[in-house]
């Protein structure tokens, strides 16, 4: 379907840095990432997580190094890895340099625990022989003593002077190969640190609420946050910190970015809340569709409406519609326009088979 003019959404400019073979920033489609949960020296569990997020759509996925066994065992992770890899780290920067040396696309650290400027220096020094870039984690849970000393508490300016704390170490050593993120689990400190740094860098930003919640009050807690900042056009990668397993996050993720209208994969169901009127089980219906045609990656958009209400006019903005029409009949619309009546069919079926069909043909020609 068309974007009209009022949906449109002017994202920031920023420049654009290279994370493995995925661009962020700059023109690039905004990203999706999340972290794995197993411990990294379990090799094949890892890499097990890493393949199921991919195939939800990760662009780009974070795996912890905590220690030197880990960053053994991230050598050959990246190795297996369908998508890249970006090291997460704390505490001790010489991680870092070995997540770097084992091939890691991006190291992830925290300016408020990885040390001293001469520490972050060897861990530039690392990214640089390597081609790796760097993001700069900020975090409201763990600010540097003086910056919380300055200010209190963690504010949203107390997150922005920090980031542009370590910007400074980065240019003072001629590297320009990073992202910044200001995370916060309160959405207002989130958005407003976010929001004030987006007028002072050029840089990509990544986006999170960090520890959101659980997969439902955290997605829920995400999208009012995320979604304030992409609908201001703020936002080069993202991703939804859930407790839940890292796949979820990805699809939350793309949700979020559907929503908006800032990136499309899979299929989309616009379906009402179901009402007396309705000639089906549309609940039932809507979570076997989206259940069945969950490996679909191609976009594609399909309205389940229970009653001709609203179901003529939501059909005209989908690909595929499907209205109730009463007495076992029911009205099928692609494009927007009627194309013909299915009559005591089950519901779900048909539409699982028609939508299937529909990609197919779009792929063979």
């Amino acid at each position: 379907m068309s974007i009209r003019p009022y949906r449109n959404i002017e994202r920031r400019k920023s420049r654009k840095i290279k994370v493995g073979n995925i661009l962020v920033g700059g023109d690039a489609p905004i990203s999706v990432q999340t972290m794995t949960n197993t411990l990294t020296t379990d090799i094949n569990g890892t890499i097990k997580q890493i393949e199921k997020s991919a195939e939800a759509g990760a662009d780009i996925i974070r795996v912890s190094c905590p220690d030197k066994e880990s960053t053994i065992a991230l050598r050959q992770i990246v190795k297996l890895s369908p998508i890249p890899i970006i090291a997460d780290i704390h505490y001790h920067y010489l991680r870092a340099v070995e997540a770097a040396d084992a091939g890691a696309a991006c190291l992830r650290i925290n300016p408020g625990n990885i040390g001293n400027v001469d520490k972050v220096k060897e861990v530039i020094n690392a990214a640089k022989v390597n081609d790796v870039s760097i993001r700069i984690g900020v975090n409201a849970g763990s600010l540097e003593k003086k910056i919380l000393e300055k200010y209190g508490e963690p504010t949203p300016e107390a997150l922005v002077e920090s980031a542009l704390n370590h910007i400074q170490i980065l240019k003072d050593h001629d590297f320009d190969q990073y992202k910044i993120s200001v995370k916060a689990s309160d959405v207002f400190l989130a958005v407003a640190a976010y929001t004030q740094l987006a007028d002072i860098v050029d840089c990509p930003l990544h986006i999170g609420i960090t520890e959101a919640g659980s997969l439902r009050s955290g997605t829920i807690k995400s999208a009012i946050g995320l979604g304030n900042l992409l609908w201001a056009g703020i936002g080069d990668t993202i991703r939804v910190s859930l407790s839940a397993e890292p796949y979820e996050e990805v699809k939350a993720g793309y949700e979020i970015l559907k929503s908006l209208g800032l990136r499309r994969r899979g299929v989309t169901v616009i379906s009402c809340p179901s009402c007396a009127r309705q000639q089906f089980d549309v609940i039932r219906t809507v979570q076997e569709v989206e259940e069945r045609l969950e490996h679909i990656t191609e976009s594609i958009t399909v309205s389940i409406i229970g009653c001709i209400v609203n179901g003529p006019g939501e059909a005209r903005e989908t690909d595929i519609g499907l209205t109730g029409g009463g007495k076992g009949s029911h009205q099928i619309y692609v494009n927007g326009i009627t194309d013909h009546i299915i009559r005591n069919e089950n519901v779900a079926d048909y539409i699982v088979d028609f939508v299937q069909d529909k990609i197919s043909q779009r792929n063979i020609s």
